[in-house]
């Protein structure tokens, strides 16, 4: 149980005082209202004996009475109606709350710290933020106890209107005051009279109340002075004439009301009454009919001892009608309006604190009055008492003849045999079994009840053991049980507790007053008697069990009641049962509920919440926060409601899909009620749906237009596509790409890289840039936790803004706030917006803004409600609902705002972020809005989704200003420009449009002339021309714009070439188009467009070639370069795409050194076709050009009727971008090799010339068409495909081969060596030094007849291909490989020197003139003299690879 301010024995006694009646004449009770107080209610605070008081018991021993305390009573003769009784305990709860602002009382039980609230309820509702620091301040101790005053005040309340009986006689009058003023005519007689009225009162059958102790009442009369205006020589004259009349024990002049109401005004006097008469206050009410009183179907049962209570008239003093009469006969109040009760009493207690008591009075006459008290029970009560105790004594002894007294005979008594006592289930049903008021069984309850009433607990327990055997004994189950009661309260009341609390035989008692007699009343009095002393001796469990069986359904109040004493008792136990005691704290509050205690109610349900939060007993959460919610709302704590409320739907809920909608119901509801109280207020924040913060995304810009026809839109950016951070690097990469080649190779350091959306994955650390009058779109990720459909309407979002004039002088100038509305920023609103249960859904929402300045998006606003579905609801018609669009609101909702509150990333750079936990800022919501830029769109006409590899083809793009100022500096940049072109400055000479026909072609073409056929058709070109070798990036393209301008919403149709990649397969190519406005801005310098390309292509030809030098020195011009081109073709078309044949129409070759000059291929046929896997060899010959180095020269070997123009667009563009690629790839190689290498890096110069003898600066432009047949057309493909030839002997391929992975090999660690290595040239290209050619006769016809030897003159030509002078050694002796050789080729010899040593200048050719000698005939090889080469500086010789690989036969024939 709760702690009690009173110790178990303070309240015991307290409970059970001698009671005494007061009878007043109308004078005395008028001199009394002058300080607002009656008689009874003047003395009530000075009733308790401030000293000791002694008496003797009937053995003549002294007894010491401590803390004594007497109640005194106007005299009702009508007992209190039931009804008034229940509404009586019912205000009283109602009134006694947990005090405001008081510390609150903390028990500390296990892991909890639980607190009962002495606080405000607002104190133990468990979301109130400040609970935690009040425990905080609560650390001086671990325990603190928790009281609950309103029960003290019933169970005081309780005890003090419990109606008299005849089982017992401790609430029945001892003695009567008899109270006369000193200014009446005759007091004497008015004495006379009050005592014949009194003795009427007591004897006559018309008055069976109030109940009195004994026939011969003690009458003590009392003589009231008014000081202030009566005689006091006629008082005292008065005074005395009583002293002669009632003996000097039974009168007492009290002399009042000493103070003058004009004289000391400032004078605080005390008020001791206000504490009682809080208390009368609601006793003393003349009208009930505005409070109500929760009754179930059963009354409470009171006694009526079968006596008539009917009421008749006569008495001239009103006292027939008791303070709690109701107005209502009946007695049976069940209306359920509790608001207008507590209305009513806040208003009584108002108005009693507002009235002085005591006004009259002086702390003398308080003196007085308590003086008189003492007096009265010094010389009156107390020898009446102790007379009447011996008096009963000396009766019982005579009657029952035994020896000595009661007192002396207990030992025997208790020391003798026991007779066993029969259970209550053997007993009958004797409960109507009345005594006559002489039985001698009732003197010894009246002994025993005087001796309790004076703390004679010895005595009182032998009286009352002895009665409650003869009870027993006579089966009076109603005197038994009360017999039992008090001697279980007097044996735990005896000083030394000499005999241990009979708690067996409270349990009968309390059976037996609820089972047999069905007295819920005394029942109630035994178990609240019976708990606090089973909780004084910590026996908390058996108190809890006890108050717990009498929880009953008659009475909800007291069920309340006692369910929350046990609860304390489970939590004040030594191992706390903390469950249980939220359990029965649930219960309490229930009964609360029901018995109209909404604030005692909500009380329980808030304490036991503590229990229970946060430990995952979410359906027992929901309960407690639903009747939290509930309660608060019926008390008008709208604020509490709501989050009560607010919490069942924030928390992850298991409950059914109708009950969650019965709560998202009564929240709207309730927080519809608590706007209505403040709709001038800030909109509150909404707890559904849920927002995922960090998964917003913000898109600037317009939605782009979607395809029209053949028109194909620019992929750009939009809020469908997924975020690729690799994609997203590439696309940074490329506007700092063409921002460097804009700023000649410098990236600004205010450079921003373009983002058209932001969400948590992008770089959201700067201010996002939005242009003014183009929509910035917000998409907000709502989730519904609930199992029932939310419908959100009127949702928009919410923004503060800050004009700003950024092309003023000041960057960023502020214009003055101004006021957010619609001229600023347009805000577009979604009508209605139904997320599903459970589901997750976006929502897209629009801003407007119409001025530069800074925005900041706060969050989104919107109407919450729910959608009438299958859920019936709760006694709302079905009928009543808004038709909204398609779906069907219940017409409930509520308009509130939540904020989008997005955290940065974390900060983990320096030691100090490491360290601690700091987030970055996160800028997505907060856009600067800069001037007007020009918008670019871009469509894309005949636009290919499948190419063969190295096909051309022709298509549009369209380029629209859909802004309204000009724009400029159009660039597209992409990682692979070899993919398109725009044309370069001879592209106005290529055909408008193509078409599938044969003559019209993507090239530019020229019919040939039958006879040039196989002889190279020449042309040259600059490159500058196409844009490569401009110091320029390849990858930046300058867009051919008319005038470079494109004004406000003009368009202009570009045509652009696209050639399929080399490699088979779908190729994603990004082309990012950047673009200026004419007038220069301070935030936004350029914007970009992006467009994505997905190209599918499949193969066509694999193409390889390989040049070297030709044996022939000299050529047609007589110059002796010349080459031998080798080129082989294959289809490896897997024909899946249609195409039945290619063909190759012609081979062009393009370098500023050399050029084809004819084809020497050996077949006849005219053009080359080749099936699916056919292959086809082509040999060309090529010489060195002598035009200037800065043209490329073009070659054109025509195959077919008509030459395409190589050197024009687009083969030319395509050739020079397939160029810089493979430039840029052997460039970055070549720059990784050489920054591994040391500083020496420098190569020397005549090393160079060597290296440059081995390459040779070769392109093939090999150009074909394709035939495919496709729904039965026939259609001409076109393309070209390029090879690179760059060393001699080296083959070379029209796309790069794969290299196969090195097999993996054991890990090695090892220091790299730093040693530079000298430059030096490879022996391969020492090897090609010298170029060597043997001329001689094919066939030699000699006579061996004639002359046995044959000598034939050979010439050695040897060409120096490199500008660098060398060293030539020949040695002509034999070093044959094998034998096989000598048999094949058979022996000669060489006349003449065996070696030469020669010195060749750079380009020069030198012969040399040999003489073969052969014996005999046959076919020999000449190719046998070995030719080294070395530099003049070097000591190496190198021999050359010519002579090895190609022998030089000749024929000897005998004549």
């Amino acid at each position: 149980m709760a702690q009690c301010v009173q110790s178990v024995q303070e309240f015991i006694q307290d409970s059970f005082v001698p009671l005494v009646a007061a009878l007043c004449s109308e004078e005395a009770e008028r001199l009394t209202r002058r300080n607002n107080l009656s008689f009874a209610e003047l003395v009530r605070p000075f009733c308790r004996l401030t000293s000791e008081v002694h008496m003797r018991d009937p053995n003549n021993q002294l007894h010491i009475i401590k803390n004594l305390k007497i109640a005194v009573n106007n005299i009702i003769t009508h007992p209190p109606q039931p009804g008034a009784i229940r509404k009586l305990l019912h205000d009283v709860v109602s009134v006694s709350q947990p005090a405001e602002g008081l510390v609150a009382n903390v028990i500390t039980a296990g892991d909890y710290d639980l607190n009962i609230s002495d606080r405000s309820v607002k104190a133990s509702v468990p979301w109130y933020s400040n609970w935690k620091e009040t425990l905080m301040e609560l650390n001086t101790s671990t325990f603190y106890s928790a009281t609950t005053p309103w029960f003290e005040s019933y169970r005081e309340c309780f005890l003090q209107s419990m109606p008299a009986s005849d089982h017992e006689f401790l609430n029945h009058y001892v003695a009567c005051m008899l109270v006369v003023s000193s200014s009446e005519p005759d007091p004497v007689e008015q004495f006379l009279k009050l005592s014949q009225e009194q003795h009427r009162i007591q004897h006559s059958s018309e008055y069976s109340y109030p109940k009195w102790f004994i026939p011969n009442t003690l009458k003590y009369y009392v003589l009231l002075h008014d000081v202030s205006t009566g005689e006091e020589q006629r008082a005292d004259s008065i005074y005395e004439e009583m002293k002669q009349r009632y003996g000097t024990q039974g009168c007492y002049l009290l002399k009042i009301n000493s103070r003058v109401s004009n004289r000391g005004a400032d004078e605080q006097i005390p008020d001791p009454w206000s504490q009682y008469l809080q208390k009368s206050t609601i006793q003393n009410q003349d009208s009930y009919e505005d409070y109500t009183v929760v009754s179930n179907k059963n009354t409470d049962h009171l006694i009526s001892d079968g006596i008539d209570n009917e009421i008749k008239d006569g008495l001239s003093n009103n006292f027939k009608t008791h303070p709690l009469q109701l107005d209502h006969p009946s007695g049976s109040l069940d209306s359920t309006d509790y608001m207008k009760a507590s209305t009513s009493l806040q208003d009584s207690k108002k108005s009693n604190s507002g009235t002085p008591h005591g006004a009259c009075l002086t702390l003398t006459d308080h003196d007085r009055i308590r003086q008189f008290i003492q007096e009265f029970t010094f010389r009156g009560l107390l020898p009446h008492i102790e007379k009447t105790i011996r008096q009963l004594n000396d009766q019982l002894i005579s009657r029952k003849g035994l020896s000595r007294s009661l007192f002396t005979a207990t030992k025997k008594w208790f020391s003798g045999s026991k007779v066993p006592e029969k259970s209550i289930n053997e007993l009958k049903n004797t409960s109507g079994l009345l005594y006559p008021p002489e039985a001698p069984e009732l003197q010894i309850r009246k002994m025993a009840d005087l001796c309790f009433l004076v703390q004679h607990y010895e005595l009182a327990y032998s009286c009352y053991h002895t009665a409650k055997k003869d009870f027993l004994n006579d089966q009076a189950m109603l005197y038994a049980a009360g017999a039992l009661e008090m001697a279980a309260v007097s044996a735990f009341l005896q000083p030394g507790a000499p005999r241990p609390y009979p708690a067996h035989y409270m349990e009968t008692a309390i059976q037996t007053y609820r089972d047999i007699c069905k007295n819920m009343v005394l029942a109630e009095r035994c178990v609240l008697l019976s708990a606090e002393i089973l909780k004084s001796q910590s026996k908390y469990s058996e108190a809890a069990a006890l108050l717990i069986r009498l929880t009953s359904e008659d009475s909800d109040l007291r069920s309340a009641l006692l369910l929350e004493q046990a609860a304390h008792c489970f939590i004040n136990m030594k191992s706390p049962m903390v469950r249980k005691f939220a359990f029965h704290m649930i219960l309490a509050g229930h009964r609360f509920s029901k018995a109209g205690q909404k604030k005692h109610a909500l009380r329980c349900y808030c304490q036991a919440m503590q229990v229970y939060k946060g430990k995952g007993w979410s359906l027992a959460e929901d309960h407690i926060n639903f009747t939290i919610g509930r309660q608060s709302f019926t008390l008008r704590q709208l604020d509490n409601a709501v989050s009560a409320f607010r919490h069942i739907l924030i928390n992850d809920s298991k409950q059914p899909p109708a009950q969650q909608g019965a709560f998202l119901r009564e929240y709207l509801y309730v927080y519809k009620n608590a706007t209505q109280l403040s709709p001038d207020g800030p909109l509150p924040q909404l707890p559904l749906p849920y927002i995922n913060s960090s998964a917003t995304r913000v898109f600037f810009g317009h939605d782009r237009r979607p395809a029209e026809g053949e028109k194909q839109a620019a992929t750009h950016v939009s809020l469908d596509q997924e975020y690729d951070s690799e994609s997203s690097q590439q696309w940074k990469e490329l506007e700092e790409q063409v921002v460097s080649v804009i700023n000649k190779g410098t990236i600004p350091p205010n450079f921003q890289p373009t983002q058209f959306c932001l969400n948590r994955y992008s770089d959201n650390s700067k201010f996002p840039l939005a242009v003014v009058e183009e929509p910035i779109t917000v998409e907000v990720s709502f989730r519904n936790p609930l199992k029932v459909p939310l419908l959100l309407t009127d949702l928009s979002l919410l923004w503060k803004f800050q004009p700003k004039d950024f092309s003023a002088k000041h960057d960023g100038e502020t214009k003055g706030q101004g006021t957010c509305d619609e001229d600023m920023v347009g805000t577009e609103a979604i009508a209605e917006f139904l997320i599903n249960s459970e589901e997750t859904k976006v929502a897209r929402l629009k801003l407007f803004p119409h001025q530069t300045g800074e925005l900041h998006i706060l969050g989104v606003v919107y109407n919450l409600g729910s959608v009438q579905g299958a859920v019936s609801l709760d006694g709302i018609d079905p009928s009543i609902g808004l038709q909204a669009g398609k779906f069907v609101s219940n017409g409930l909702s509520v308009r509130g705002r939540q904020d989008l509150e997005i955290q940065g990333p974390r900060l983990n750079n320096t030691k100090e972020e490491k360290t601690s936990i700091k987030y970055g800022p996160d800028r997505r919501l907060d856009p600067i809005i800069t001037e007007e830029m020009p918008l670019l769109e871009v469509f894309f006409i005949n636009f290919p989704t499948g190419l063969l590899c190295g096909e051309i083809r022709k298509a549009y793009v369209e380029f629209v200003n859909v802004s309204k100022c000009p724009l400029t500096a159009l660039k597209v940049v992409s990682k692979h420009p070899e993919f398109f072109t725009f044309g370069g400055n001879t592209a106005v000479l290529t055909p408008l449009s193509p078409s599938a026909s044969e003559n019209c072609s993507a090239y530019k073409t020229v019919v040939t002339d039958p006879t040039s056929v196989r002889t190279a058709l020449l042309s040259s070109a600059s490159s500058a021309d196409f844009g490569v070798g401009t110091g320029g990036s390849p990858e930046v393209i300058q867009v051919p714009l008319p005038d470079a301008v494109l004004l406000p919403g003009a368009s202009v149709q570009l045509p652009m070439w696209l050639r399929g990649p080399d490699e088979e397969g779908v190729h994603e190519i990004n082309f990012l188009f950047y673009y200026e406005s004419i007038k220069k801005h301070s935030k936004m310098c350029h914007r970009v467009l992006r467009h994505t390309a997905v190209i599918c292509t499949s193969r066509s030809l694999h193409i390889r070639a390989t040049v070297c030098r030709s044996n022939a020195l000299g050529d047609e011009e007589g110059r002796g370069d010349n080459m031998l081109l080798f080129v082989d073709v294959e289809n490896i078309n897997t024909s899946e795409t249609g195409v039945k044949e290619f063909h190759i129409v012609q081979v062009s070759s393009n370098s500023k050194h050399w050029k084809l000059q004819k084809s020497v291929n050996i077949s006849g046929d005219k053009d080359t076709k080749l099936a699916s896997r056919e292959r086809a060899k082509l040999c060309f010959k090529a010489v060195r050009c002598k035009n200037s180095e800065e043209n490329y020269t073009f070659a054109d070997i025509v195959f077919g009727n008509e030459q395409i123009i190589s050197s024009a667009s687009p083969c030319a563009d395509f050739f020079f971008q397939s160029l810089s690629s493979e430039y840029k790839r052997t460039h970055v190689q070549s720059h990784t090799h050489a920054s591994q290498r040391a500083v020496k890096q420098s190569f020397d110069e005549i090393v160079r010339l060597i290296q440059r003898c081995s390459e040779v600066d070769l392109n093939i432009v090999i150009l074909w068409k394709a035939y495919v047949v496709e729904d039965s057309k026939q259609l001409i493909l076109e393309g070209q495909h390029h090879i690179a030839l760059n060393t001699i002997g080296k083959e070379a391929f029209s796309f790069p081969q794969k290299q196969e992975l090195p097999e993996t090999v054991l890990l090695k660690f090892f220091r790299p060596e730093n040693t530079p290595v000298p430059a030096r040239p490879t022996p391969e290209q020492l090897s090609n030094l010298i170029k060597t050619s043997l001329h001689y006769p094919e066939s030699f016809n000699h006579s061996f007849h004639q002359k046995s030897l044959c000598l034939v003159p050979v010439t050695l030509l040897l060409s120096n291909c490199s500008q660098a002078v060398v060293d030539v050694m020949i040695d002509l002796r034999h070093k044959p490989t094998s034998s096989e050789a000598l048999e094949i080729h058979g022996s000669f010899t060489w006349l003449g020197q065996t070696q030469y040593k020669l010195q060749l200048k750079g380009q020069e050719v030198y012969s040399l003139q040999l003489k073969a000698c052969f014996v005999h005939t046959g076919v020999y090889n000449l190719g046998t003299p070995r030719v080294f080469a070395k530099l003049v500086d070097q000591v190496t010789l190198f021999e050359t690879s010519q002579q090895n690989s190609m022998p030089a036969l000749i024929i000897i024939n005998n004549i």
